[in-house]
């Protein structure tokens, strides 16, 4: 089963949550080992962690990729927009750790 309207018990529906959840879980893994890539192309390329257009295109996307799928698009970008705070702390700390040790 893969659709909720499948599922004719809560034991069927309470296992299609858990395998999209674990689905989930190893997005957001690979979405965090992007971000961790973006700090190492953003030091070499002189670029800010943050970088405020980007976000709002993000932002932009995932709600309108929320619309079209029939998920609440004000839930989605809530949830993006901490995603995405967490990852530009993440880039900072990763950027300001690399400029401590910078002797230029």
């Amino acid at each position: 089963m893969s659709r909720p309207e499948d599922c004719t018990t809560m034991t069927e529906l309470r296992n299609l949550i858990d395998r999209i959840d674990a689905d989930l879980v190893g997005l957001l893994a690979l979405r965090q080992g992007c971000i961790d890539r973006a700090a190492v192309l953003k030091r070499s390329e002189g670029l800010p962690a943050r970088i405020p257009d980007r976000v709002e295109q993000v932002v932009a996307r995932v709600r309108a990729a929320a619309e079209g799928q029939g998920a609440d698009p004000a839930l989605v970008e809530s949830l993006w927009r901490q995603m995405i705070e967490w990852s530009i702390a993440r880039e900072e700390a990763a950027l300001g750790s690399s400029r401590e040790g910078d002797t230029r």
